[in-house]
This record gives structure tokens, C-alpha cells and sequence, in this order.
């Protein structure tokens, strides 16, 4: 058996115009319980990989600071909690609603409850 490793290389971030362009139109937008974040995601795209990018709105958090930290904590309990999904192939957007900064053990709780989402959704369309 083969142990989770819990990295996140370049490979896994979603990054490219136009990666990020046919996610965007062709992803479904899905909110988590708890409401501080909301996902975007793309099945199926051929790619062996899933791959992740944060998005925090500077409409939220003005300071750069404070974006940064919370994009921080997010991409955190995503390489903790990647391991969880029960298949690979997706790209995924999450961004960030709640107005106030929140510890991390909150974030890690919410991208568990939207990788077990995600799961569900996979599990109910095959």
C-alpha cells in the first residue's frame, strides 16, 4: 500500500489562461456548508492529476496581508485533505465568501466537507 503523500507541487495548481477560462465555463459552482468557501469544479479532464487554485476577493480583505494568509490556510488543509477524494481528474477552484478571517481549523473542516461533496456527486453519477 502505497502512503498518501501530502505535498502540493506545481503540477497540481491550476494555472493557464485557458485552463482557467474552460473551468470557469464549463465548471459547476457549488457552495459549502458553512459558508466559507465556495468551489468551482471541472470533472473529467483528462489530465491524471487534481489540480487546485485559491481565489480570495480583494473586495474582502483590501490588505494583501491578509489575502495571502487566508490563501495560505486554504491551500493547507487541501494538501492535507487531497488525499480523501476517491478519484483524480478534476480541476478545482475555491474561493472564499466570508468576510472575516477564520482560524484554520474552520477552513479545514469546510474543504473536507467539499471534498466529500465532490465525492457524493461522483459517486451518485456513475
Amino acid at each position: 500500500m502505497d502512503p498518501v503523500r501530502h505535498t502540493f507541487p506545481k503540477k497540481e495548481r491550476l494555472c493557464g489562461r485557458s485552463d482557467i477560462s474552460r473551468l470557469l465555463a464549463k465548471g459547476r459552482f457549488s457552495d459549502v456548508q458553512g459558508g466559507v468557501i465556495r468551489f468551482c469544479r471541472l470533472s473529467d479532464t483528462g489530465s491524471g492529476l487534481n489540480r487546485m487554485m485559491v481565489s480570495v476577493p480583494k473586495k474582502l480583505f483590501k490588505r494583501a496581508v491578509a489575502r495571502n494568509l487566508m490563501k495560505r490556510r486554504i491551500r493547507e488543509a487541501w494538501r492535507l485533505r487531497k488525499g480523501e477524494l476517491a478519484s483524480v481528474g478534476h480541476d478545482v477552484l475555491i474561493i472564499y465568501i466570508c468576510k472575516r478571517q477564520v482560524e484554520f481549523n474552520e477552513i479545514y473542516d469546510s474543504v473536507g466537507r467539499m471534498i466529500s461533496k465532490m465525492n457524493a456527486d461522483e459517486s451518485s453519477r456513475a
